[in-house]
């Protein structure tokens, strides 16, 4: 490989296509709708924020308004908790806009998360949420594309390409030149593109805690690696095709193969595959399995009825009045960790279920650049599936303990002879409610996404290697005429 000579067709090929009116168009065009993407996104992104602290404020301040009160009540009262979106939304929306923002806790019940902005959304939502990384993925690889594809074949029409082989550049030389060149045009794109993803990143207010410059930092990464590949392969594509047409032709097939037909394909296939339960089946599932193992709030129940002889016998007392804590209280405490296994276990199996109705699209990454650069996005973006899931978790341990917290209030403060939670006598004092902290949601960390998408990372540079030993080791069987 000659260096110059390299540098040199790759200088002249991106003179060529910045000289061309309709590439400072397209450029036009795409640098106007980058603006309008960001700038929506952050508007978006700023609103959500805005709403979800609001409401949040307000679901603590009417938690810690409640006067002095049984704890049991208060533990029925509940509270409500919101999702909190990463910054980096604004340069990936992934899945946020179809998963629900908020869910009511409360003892012995697992809520699901409602109000998605898809579901009071216009039908136009199923469309799909345009971002920057919408525009990367789907829009600047037809860019590219369009750009390249008579890089090569062009040459050969005119005759040029067999007088730049026998002037000594071998056909590694100009695949390469080409490449760089290509990858130069393709830069005055994908660089603004960066530029409004740092400036997300330096965000105040809203980045703390999040590894948002890590994450930046990869996603810049992953995408360059993603832009090179379709460079080299465009170029590829145009030294094995006749004619610009067939060249053109063929791009756009691996487009429409690859970044429409195989990932909807491979969805529609998981889904059918690995059926999941509907939200009032998977409630009945849940309340089936409760009741086989025992109603905690069933005075007559025979689970229950054994577990309170063996409490009585342990603290060698014969009436629950003589036991040393609320009886009550316990049995709250012992069917709330009941139910929680119960949900826990069901919850489980459904993630296990969407997990597997993503396994076909996972897989798929080794064969298709484009599935991988769209986890690898979403994942680093906060906005995948995977972040989701591990917030309805983070929500259901926080819901277990402040169900728990007043439990165990119950069993300390509140006399077993108390036949009632009405009233003002068996209460406790509201302080209580202040001292339970409020929810603090933790994003998962980048060492965790990089272990969840490994698989995406290791098929990217899968795809660098094929590509970079087609160019070096292949390249002298193309056609130059």
């Amino acid at each position: 490989m000659k260096k110059d000579v390299v540098l040199l067709i790759a200088k002249q090929f991106f003179k060529k296509t910045l000289s061309t009116k309709g590439f400072l168009v397209l450029l036009g065009i795409f640098l106007s709708v980058l603006v309008y993407v960001t700038f929506n996104g952050w508007t978006s992104f700023k609103k959500h924020q805005q709403i979800v602290t609001q409401h949040q404020k307000k679901a603590r301040a009417s938690w810690e308004a409640n006067p002095d009160k049984h704890p049991h009540r208060m533990a029925h009262f509940g509270t409500f908790v919101f999702r909190q979106q990463h910054p980096l939304r604004i340069f990936d929306s992934g899945l946020e806009s179809y998963t629900g923002n908020a869910i009511f806790l409360e003892a012995h019940k697992q809520n699901t998360a409602n109000f998605s902005e898809a579901s009071l959304a216009t039908g136009l939502m199923r469309f799909g949420d345009l971002s920057i990384a919408m525009l990367l993925q789907l829009i600047l690889p037809l860019i590219i594309f369009f750009i390249g594809y008579a890089s090569i074949t062009t040459e050969k029409e005119n005759g040029t390409l067999k007088m730049i082989y026998l002037q000594g550049a071998s056909m590694k030389d100009v695949l390469l030149g080409k490449s760089v060149g290509l990858f130069f045009a393709v830069a005055l794109f994908f660089l603004p593109s960066l530029l409004a993803l740092w400036s997300i990143s330096f965000l105040e207010n809203y980045a703390n805690h999040s590894g948002i410059i890590p994450r930046a930092l990869l996603i810049s990464v992953v995408y360059l690696v993603f832009l090179m590949l379709l460079c080299a392969t465009t170029i590829i594509v145009s030294a094995l095709s006749e004619n610009s047409n067939k060249a053109l032709l063929t791009l756009l097939g691996i487009w429409l193969l690859f970044f429409i037909i195989i990932p909807k394909i491979a969805q529609s296939l998981g889904n059918a595959t690995y059926p999941n339960l509907s939200k009032t089946e998977f409630k009945a599932a849940v309340e089936a399995e409760v009741i086989k193992k025992g109603d905690s709030h069933n005075p007559n129940d025979p689970y229950f009825n054994s577990l309170r002889d063996s409490i009585l016998k342990a603290n060698k007392v014969a009436t629950i009045e003589q036991l040393p804590f609320n009886y009550s209280g316990y049995l709250m405490s012992k069917g709330e960790s009941q139910t929680a296994k119960v949900y826990n276990k069901q919850h489980n199996e459904l993630i296990a279920t969407y997990k597997k109705q993503n396994s076909l699209t996972n897989k798929l990454v080794l064969f298709n650049p484009y599935l991988a650069i769209k986890n690898l996005s979403m994942g680093f973006s906060g906005t995948n599936f995977s972040t989701y899931a591990d917030f309805l978790k983070q929500t259901e341990v926080y819901r277990y303990k402040q169900s728990q917290y007043m439990n165990n209030l119950q069993m300390k403060f509140i006399s077993n002879k108390a036949k009632s939670s009405e009233g003002k006598v068996n209460v406790v004092d509201k302080v209580h409610w202040k001292s339970f902290p409020k929810f603090n949601y933790q994003y998962l960390s980048v060492s965790n996404i990089i272990k969840n998408q490994w698989f995406s990372l290791a098929s990217l540079g899968i795809w660098m290697f094929l590509i970079g030993l087609i160019v070096v080791q292949f390249s002298n069987r193309f056609k130059i005429i």
